[in-house]
């Protein structure tokens, strides 16, 4: 009798497991690089086809559990930083610099209540540069940061960061700006 129940469970693990294992061949994780940068969940090569999470994709994501559908806003964000000289983008390491962000939005499609811009250095630290409330909604509107000093004390590549915080959600990066530093 319970060499019976024996033979039963393992065929039962026997068939469960040739099953995983049929499903796991069938989809296939893989490396997701956007623009360069890997994403932290990548994403998975289903029978063909690549499916990554909407969230990754540097837009505003709002899921509707009701109705079980995702809508996906990736406004046009255009910056420029200048000083009181001129535009840049490249600069030499001259350490304090006093800037603004000056941005350009347009084909939004959906209520925001809040933006923000940020500067990350080389070795990974932030720093908010301005968050700003949003009390008009517009399709499309300019920002600009109030002044700014930042210290660029090494070489490197800093990125400025254009965040959007939907009515109900978080902040969410839609756009960067890279300042490259020179020797």
């Amino acid at each position: 009798m319970k060499w019976r129940r024996v033979a039963l469970l393992v065929i039962a693990f026997s068939l469960m497991g040739g099953s995983l294992l049929f499903a796991d061949s069938a989809s296939q994780k893989v490396k997701l690089l956007l623009n360069g940068r890997e994403l932290d969940d990548g994403g998975y090569m289903i029978d063909g086809k690549t499916y990554i999470p909407v969230r990754e994709l540097e837009g505003l994501v709002d899921y509707n559990d009701s109705t079980k559908t995702v809508h996906y806003y990736k406004p046009n964000v255009h910056m420029f930083l200048f000083t009181d000289d001129a535009v840049f983008g490249d600069i030499k390491k001259t350490g304090k610099l006093k800037f603004n962000v000056f941005a350009q939005i347009d084909n939004l499609r959906t209520d925001i209540s809040a933006v923000k811009v940020s500067i990350t250095a080389p070795d990974g630290t932030s720093k908010d540069i301005q968050t700003s409330e949003i009390k008009e909604q517009r399709d499309n509107f300019w920002f600009r940061t109030e002044d700014y000093t930042y210290d660029f004390k090494s070489s490197g590549k800093y990125v400025v960061g254009f965040y959007m915080k939907s009515s109900s959600g978080e902040f969410t990066l839609v756009s960067e700006k890279t300042i490259n530093v020179l020797k």
